[in-house]
Protein backbone atom coordinates (compact mmCIF):
# COMPACT_ATOMS: atom_id res chain seq x y z
CA UNK A 1 0.00 0.00 0.00
CA UNK A 2 1.02 3.47 -0.77
CA UNK A 3 0.87 5.87 1.87
CA UNK A 4 -1.27 8.77 1.37
CA UNK A 5 -0.16 10.84 4.13
CA UNK A 6 2.63 11.34 6.63
CA UNK A 7 2.97 13.62 10.24
CA UNK A 8 5.24 17.41 8.55
CA UNK A 9 8.28 17.93 9.84
CA UNK A 10 7.00 20.58 12.18
CA UNK A 11 4.55 18.79 13.82
CA UNK A 12 6.47 16.59 17.17
CA UNK A 13 6.14 12.92 17.14
CA UNK A 14 4.59 13.00 20.64
CA UNK A 15 1.62 11.93 22.64
CA UNK A 16 -1.48 14.14 22.38
CA UNK A 17 -3.64 15.72 25.37
CA UNK A 18 -6.36 16.21 23.29
CA UNK A 19 -9.47 14.06 23.49
CA UNK A 20 -9.99 11.20 21.12
CA UNK A 21 -12.01 12.73 17.81
CA UNK A 22 -10.97 16.62 18.49
CA UNK A 23 -9.90 18.46 15.42
CA UNK A 24 -7.75 20.79 17.15
CA UNK A 25 -4.81 18.08 15.87
CA UNK A 26 -6.19 18.81 12.42
CA UNK A 27 -5.73 22.87 12.70
CA UNK A 28 -2.07 21.80 14.13
CA UNK A 29 -1.63 19.38 11.30
CA UNK A 30 -2.17 22.17 8.83
CA UNK A 31 -0.40 25.01 10.60
CA UNK A 32 2.72 22.62 10.83
CA UNK A 33 2.39 21.92 6.86
CA UNK A 34 1.96 25.55 5.86
CA UNK A 35 4.70 26.26 8.09
CA UNK A 36 6.99 23.68 6.53
CA UNK A 37 5.84 24.73 3.01
CA UNK A 38 6.57 28.21 3.11
CA UNK A 39 9.52 27.38 4.42
CA UNK A 40 9.42 29.62 7.79
CA UNK A 41 9.80 27.36 10.91
CA UNK A 42 12.87 28.99 11.78
CA UNK A 43 11.73 32.47 11.87
CA UNK A 44 8.44 31.73 13.56
CA UNK A 45 6.72 31.95 17.23
CA UNK A 46 3.54 30.41 18.68
CA UNK A 47 1.73 32.30 21.31
CA UNK A 48 -1.16 29.84 22.55
CA UNK A 49 -3.75 30.82 24.91
CA UNK A 50 -5.32 29.42 28.02
CA UNK A 51 -7.28 26.08 27.63
CA UNK A 52 -7.16 23.02 25.47
CA UNK A 53 -4.74 25.46 23.33
CA UNK A 54 -2.39 26.16 26.00
CA UNK A 55 0.24 23.44 25.21
CA UNK A 56 1.33 24.29 21.93
CA UNK A 57 4.65 24.28 22.58
CA UNK A 58 4.36 20.41 22.97
CA UNK A 59 3.82 20.54 19.72
CA UNK A 60 5.94 22.63 17.37
CA UNK A 61 9.58 23.11 17.77
CA UNK A 62 9.37 26.34 17.52
CA UNK A 63 9.28 29.29 20.02
CA UNK A 64 6.30 29.80 22.19
CA UNK A 65 5.39 32.52 24.44
CA UNK A 66 2.29 31.82 26.85
CA UNK A 67 0.00 34.13 27.32
CA UNK A 68 -2.69 34.80 30.02
CA UNK A 69 -6.10 34.00 29.27
CA UNK A 70 -7.52 36.20 26.73
CA UNK A 71 -4.32 38.06 26.42
CA UNK A 72 -2.21 36.33 23.42
CA UNK A 73 -3.25 39.29 20.69
CA UNK A 74 -1.61 42.04 23.06
CA UNK A 75 1.36 39.49 23.42
CA UNK A 76 1.52 38.60 20.17
CA UNK A 77 1.15 42.82 19.41
CA UNK A 78 4.49 43.19 21.91
CA UNK A 79 6.47 40.09 20.23
CA UNK A 80 6.14 41.24 16.74
CA UNK A 81 6.86 44.95 17.24
CA UNK A 82 9.90 43.57 19.40
CA UNK A 83 10.90 41.47 16.59
CA UNK A 84 8.97 42.58 13.53
CA UNK A 85 11.03 40.35 11.43
CA UNK A 86 9.55 37.34 12.76
CA UNK A 87 6.29 35.44 11.86
CA UNK A 88 3.85 35.67 14.70
CA UNK A 89 0.57 33.81 15.22
CA UNK A 90 -1.66 33.27 18.28
CA UNK A 91 -3.60 30.32 18.96
CA UNK A 92 -6.71 30.60 21.25
CA UNK A 93 -10.26 28.91 21.66
CA UNK A 94 -13.72 30.29 21.86
CA UNK A 95 -13.80 30.99 25.43
CA UNK A 96 -10.27 32.29 25.26
CA UNK A 97 -11.28 35.12 22.86
CA UNK A 98 -14.39 35.70 22.27
CA UNK A 99 -15.04 36.43 26.46
CA UNK A 100 -12.14 37.23 28.62
CA UNK A 101 -9.93 38.38 25.40
CA UNK A 102 -12.80 40.41 23.52
CA UNK A 103 -10.96 43.82 24.36
CA UNK A 104 -7.34 42.26 23.06
CA UNK A 105 -9.27 40.61 19.97
CA UNK A 106 -10.69 43.79 18.91
CA UNK A 107 -8.09 46.47 19.45
CA UNK A 108 -5.25 44.23 17.91
CA UNK A 109 -7.48 43.65 14.71
CA UNK A 110 -8.32 47.16 14.79
CA UNK A 111 -4.81 48.43 15.30
CA UNK A 112 -3.98 46.39 12.03
CA UNK A 113 -1.42 44.85 14.08
CA UNK A 114 0.71 42.69 11.17
CA UNK A 115 -0.08 39.28 13.12
CA UNK A 116 -1.97 36.28 12.37
CA UNK A 117 -4.44 34.71 14.97
CA UNK A 118 -5.75 31.26 14.09
CA UNK A 119 -9.08 30.83 16.28
CA UNK A 120 -11.12 27.20 17.40
CA UNK A 121 -14.40 28.03 17.47
CA UNK A 122 -16.74 24.33 18.95
CA UNK A 123 -19.23 26.51 20.83
CA UNK A 124 -17.82 25.82 24.54
CA UNK A 125 -15.17 26.08 27.05
CA UNK A 126 -13.91 22.51 26.65
CA UNK A 127 -10.86 22.20 28.76
CA UNK A 128 -12.79 24.09 31.49
CA UNK A 129 -15.43 21.46 31.73
CA UNK A 130 -18.02 22.08 29.00
CA UNK A 131 -19.40 25.67 30.11
CA UNK A 132 -21.54 27.64 27.77
CA UNK A 133 -19.12 29.76 25.99
CA UNK A 134 -20.04 33.48 23.60
CA UNK A 135 -20.12 31.26 20.73
CA UNK A 136 -22.73 28.12 22.29
CA UNK A 137 -25.54 28.36 19.94
CA UNK A 138 -28.79 29.19 20.81
CA UNK A 139 -30.65 25.82 22.43
CA UNK A 140 -27.15 24.48 23.02
CA UNK A 141 -27.22 22.38 26.31
CA UNK A 142 -23.99 23.09 28.37
CA UNK A 143 -23.05 22.56 32.19
CA UNK A 144 -24.38 26.74 32.90
CA UNK A 145 -27.23 26.10 30.20
CA UNK A 146 -28.32 22.37 30.98
CA UNK A 147 -31.55 23.81 29.24
CA UNK A 148 -30.20 25.23 26.37
CA UNK A 149 -28.79 28.89 25.41
CA UNK A 150 -31.53 31.08 25.63
CA UNK A 151 -31.07 34.58 23.75
CA UNK A 152 -33.42 36.25 26.32
CA UNK A 153 -31.00 36.25 29.57
CA UNK A 154 -27.26 34.89 27.51
CA UNK A 155 -28.00 36.61 24.15
CA UNK A 156 -26.62 35.50 21.19
CA UNK A 157 -23.94 33.81 19.81
CA UNK A 158 -20.81 35.94 18.81
CA UNK A 159 -19.67 35.80 15.14
CA UNK A 160 -16.14 36.71 15.64
CA UNK A 161 -15.19 36.25 11.38
CA UNK A 162 -17.90 39.07 11.01
CA UNK A 163 -17.11 41.29 13.74
CA UNK A 164 -13.81 41.69 13.28
CA UNK A 165 -14.47 41.98 8.79
CA UNK A 166 -16.04 45.22 10.15
CA UNK A 167 -12.72 46.72 11.66
CA UNK A 168 -10.35 48.90 9.35
CA UNK A 169 -7.31 47.14 10.39
CA UNK A 170 -8.34 43.76 9.11
CA UNK A 171 -6.29 42.34 6.11
CA UNK A 172 -8.10 39.21 6.27
CA UNK A 173 -11.11 37.26 7.84
CA UNK A 174 -12.25 34.17 6.92
CA UNK A 175 -14.20 30.94 8.52
CA UNK A 176 -13.16 27.85 7.46
CA UNK A 177 -14.20 23.80 8.95
CA UNK A 178 -12.29 20.68 9.85
CA UNK A 179 -15.26 17.90 9.28
CA UNK A 180 -14.27 16.65 5.80
CA UNK A 181 -11.59 16.34 3.43
CA UNK A 182 -12.64 19.16 1.42
CA UNK A 183 -12.83 21.66 3.98
CA UNK A 184 -9.56 20.57 5.83
CA UNK A 185 -8.09 21.56 1.97
CA UNK A 186 -9.93 24.94 2.16
CA UNK A 187 -8.99 25.17 5.39
CA UNK A 188 -5.60 25.02 5.19
CA UNK A 189 -5.36 27.61 1.92
CA UNK A 190 -7.26 29.73 3.87
CA UNK A 191 -4.43 29.48 6.58
CA UNK A 192 -1.32 29.92 4.14
CA UNK A 193 -3.02 33.25 2.77
CA UNK A 194 -3.34 34.44 6.38
CA UNK A 195 0.76 33.81 7.25
CA UNK A 196 0.59 35.60 3.48
CA UNK A 197 -0.97 38.69 4.75
CA UNK A 198 1.81 38.90 7.36
CA UNK A 199 4.69 38.54 5.22
CA UNK A 200 3.11 41.01 2.99
CA UNK A 201 2.77 43.60 5.91
CA UNK A 202 -1.09 43.87 5.11
CA UNK A 203 -2.09 43.79 8.45
CA UNK A 204 -3.96 41.60 10.84
CA UNK A 205 -5.36 38.32 9.57
CA UNK A 206 -7.51 35.74 11.23
CA UNK A 207 -9.01 32.73 10.71
CA UNK A 208 -12.11 30.99 12.29
CA UNK A 209 -11.95 27.20 12.51
CA UNK A 210 -15.38 25.31 13.60
CA UNK A 211 -14.09 22.41 15.07
CA UNK A 212 -16.07 20.02 17.21
CA UNK A 213 -15.78 18.80 20.78
CA UNK A 214 -17.25 15.79 20.97
CA UNK A 215 -16.62 14.98 25.23
CA UNK A 216 -18.42 18.03 25.90
CA UNK A 217 -20.75 18.04 23.59
CA UNK A 218 -21.41 14.22 24.61
CA UNK A 219 -22.16 13.05 21.54
CA UNK A 220 -19.33 10.09 19.50
CA UNK A 221 -16.44 11.79 17.48
CA UNK A 222 -18.95 10.67 14.28
CA UNK A 223 -21.80 12.44 15.36
CA UNK A 224 -20.17 15.52 16.26
CA UNK A 225 -19.02 15.96 12.93
CA UNK A 226 -22.53 15.93 11.89
CA UNK A 227 -23.31 18.33 14.54
CA UNK A 228 -20.94 20.50 12.78
CA UNK A 229 -22.81 20.24 9.78
CA UNK A 230 -25.72 20.48 10.29
CA UNK A 231 -26.09 22.68 13.13
CA UNK A 232 -23.11 25.00 13.58
CA UNK A 233 -22.42 25.68 9.66
CA UNK A 234 -26.25 27.12 9.19
CA UNK A 235 -25.24 29.76 11.98
CA UNK A 236 -21.77 30.37 11.19
CA UNK A 237 -21.27 30.27 7.81
CA UNK A 238 -18.49 29.64 5.47
CA UNK A 239 -16.23 32.21 3.67
CA UNK A 240 -14.17 34.87 3.40
CA UNK A 241 -15.44 37.69 4.67
CA UNK A 242 -12.79 40.27 3.91
CA UNK A 243 -9.63 40.17 1.95
CA UNK A 244 -7.62 43.19 1.58
CA UNK A 245 -5.41 43.38 -1.85
CA UNK A 246 -2.51 45.51 -2.80
CA UNK A 247 -4.76 48.60 -4.54
CA UNK A 248 -6.82 49.11 -0.81
CA UNK A 249 -4.03 48.62 1.17
CA UNK A 250 -3.28 52.38 3.32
Amino acid sequence: MNAVFKRPPTLKDTYTHFCPGCTHGIAHRLIAEVLDEMQIVDKTIGIPGVGCCVFLYNYFPIDVLEAPHGRAPACATGMKRAQPDKIIFAYQGDGDMAAIGTSEIIHAANRGENVTVFFINNTVYGMTGGQMAPTTLLGQQTTTSPYGRNFQTEGYPIKMAEMLATLEGVAYSTRVALHSPKHVNQAKKAVRKALEMQINEMGFSMVEFLSTCNTNWRVSPLEALKVLENEMIPYYPLGVFKERTGKDFL
